[in-house]
């Protein structure tokens, strides 16, 4: 978990052409929109023989299964563009090598592009059981060969810029109804490589990206489209020279951030967080980020509430102090977190605009403050001439609403959504959902995070996260870090809960403290090392 800058290869397929992508990675991992990718790709066609990449990407494929497949016949689906080719070089170099497989071709093969007519006659030339499958009928539901092991998704690739319809709708849908594990050449058909949309996409249990990892793989969709993701560079430069449109969030980007710890320091030294929210009926939510911060280091907590008259202590973590909100010394605080179960009443906007006046300190703006700022152009205004760092932390109804767009349109380009709202607001956002999206002012490439799990989808997990992220900020780091790292922890602490066996079905906010201060102490570690 250093900071260094060097390619990431894990063990698993190293050697054989292809690395994990690994939450954990010690180097950046960079992500590649399609426009990056067919530049890549025809820059590297330019130079080399005319099939190359393709015999590249069907061979490291064919190891790829042979490694990562169960034991049994294949088969592999292949569609009428170059992903098909893929899977049809794969499935003769599996046939070669003795494995048991036979080709579906969802195409005319006469109407094949060049690269894939090779493949396919290739195939043929080698005796691979085959089927061209070009008309089928739709109207009812196909049987697979018997005794197969596990279907290869060779369908379609990333060059889909609209939802599957049609012939290729039914095929994405035969291949989602039974229970056969699939793995998915470069794209799980049906997802886009761009955005994560994926209605409908093919649910597979691994996908083999070629020459660089898409931002789809990991965000809105794609994290349940492709499963577990290997990238293979297929012989070109890892990374690629251009520089990419997003990064894999991770330690690699953060840890050299982290805040150190010292012997010869003092509760003083590791800050003073406020966590100020709280109304009528919604007192816990506040708790819930207070006690995060604690468990991540803050060295002092407070929690200003607004319903009246405000809890005394919080009999679970003494340790906390509690008051009124207008009794909270705002000069003695390193960091605020606004939001948390603040509500939306008159009272709130009367705070809110107050605190954003009166606290030149850094803020993290959460859940009903971001309403408040959506409806009010007066508290926007307040927020867009504070000179200290703000980061904002919607999720994608709480982004529509700053955007004044509808959360289709959000969701339609996510990792767009939170850049656009990060020059809009001047924050740091992240653009909570699945694959969660950080994204900066400054136009830097935004980051996905590849932590987290559905046990995140429970109340009380977004005001953790805040509270985790205001400590961070607390204790010095800068936003864009602090917001990374936060996230990422967030998110590995649910990773670990469903690794124990907790979740993910049930799993409560207040579950995230213990992993969580768990994962800080090892990156802690890990950075002193």
């Amino acid at each position: 978990m250093s900071s260094s800058a060097s390619a990431v290869i894990t063990p698993s397929g190293q050697g054989e052409g292809w690395h994990a992508l690994d939450a954990a990675a010690p180097g950046p991992v960079p992500l590649y929109d399609v426009a990056a990718i067919r530049r890549l790709e025809h820059a590297a066609l330019a130079q080399l023989p005319a099939f190359t990449l393709m015999s590249r990407a069907g061979t490291v494929a064919a190891r790829w299964l042979a490694c990562h497949a169960p034991e049994g016949p294949l088969l592999l689906l292949a569609g009428p563009g170059n992903n098909g080719g893929d899977a049809l070089v794969a499935a003769t170099q599996l046939h070669r090598a003795g494995r048991a497989v036979q080709v579906w071709l969802i195409a005319d093969p006469q109407r094949l592009p060049d690269d894939a007519a090779r493949a396919w006659q290739q195939a043929q030339a080698a005796g691979v059981p085959s089927r061209v499958m070009a008309e089928v009928d739709t109207a009812q539901d196909l049987r697979w060969p018997a005794g197969t092991a596990a279907i290869v998704d060779g369908l379609l690739g990333i060059g889909l810029n609209r939802p599957a319809d049609g012939r290729m709708a039914w095929w994405i849908a035969q291949l989602n109804r039974g229970a056969l594990p699939v793995f998915a050449l470069d794209i799980a058909s049906g997802l886009s490589a761009d955005t994560g949309a994926g209605a409908p996409a093919v649910r597979a249990q691994r996908t083999l990206t070629f020459i660089a990892a898409k931002p789809g793989l990991l965000t809105l969709d794609g994290r349940d489209c492709a499963g577990a993701v290997d990238i293979a560079p297929i012989g070109l430069d890892y990374p690629p020279r251009e520089a990419p449109q997003g990064l894999v969030n991770g330690p690699a980007l953060f840890g050299a951030a982290l805040p150190r710890r010292r012997h010869a320091s003092h509760k003083g030294t590791h800050g003073a967080l406020a966590v100020i929210g709280g109304n009528l009926g919604m007192t816990g939510a506040p708790l819930l980020g207070a006690r995060a911060a604690q468990w991540l280091g803050a060295g002092k907590v407070h929690i200003g509430f607004l319903a009246q008259p405000a809890p005394l202590f919080d009999p679970l973590h003494p340790e906390l102090m509690l008051h009124a909100v207008d009794a909270l010394a705002l000069g003695s605080m390193s960091a605020l977190v606004i939001g948390p179960g603040m509500g939306t009443d008159a009272n709130a906007r009367q705070q809110l605009a107050r605190l954003l006046q009166a606290a030149p300190l850094p803020l993290v703006l959460d859940a009903d403050a971001l309403n408040l700022l959506a409806a009010e152009p007066a508290l926007a205004g307040a927020l867009a001439t504070r000179d200290a760092a703000t980061v904002i932390t919607p999720h994608p109804l709480e982004a529509a609403r700053l955007m004044g767009v509808p959360v289709a349109e959000v969701q339609r380009d996510r990792p767009a959504a939170a850049a656009a709202l990060a020059a809009q607001w001047r924050a740091v956002v992240v653009l909570k959902g699945s694959g969660s999206v950080i994204a900066a002012p400054d136009g830097s490439p935004w980051t996905l995070n590849p932590t987290g799990n559905a046990a995140l989808a429970s109340a009380g997990t977004g005001d953790v996260l805040a509270g985790m992220l205001g400590a961070l900020l607390a204790q010095g780091m800068a936003p864009l870090a602090a917001a990374q790292a936060a996230v990422w922890i967030h998110g590995r602490a649910a990773d670990v809960l469903v690794e124990q066996g907790t979740g993910p079905a049930g799993v409560t906010a207040s579950e995230l403290h213990a992993p969580a201060r768990a994962i800080f102490n090892q990156l802690l570690g890990a950075a002193r090392a």
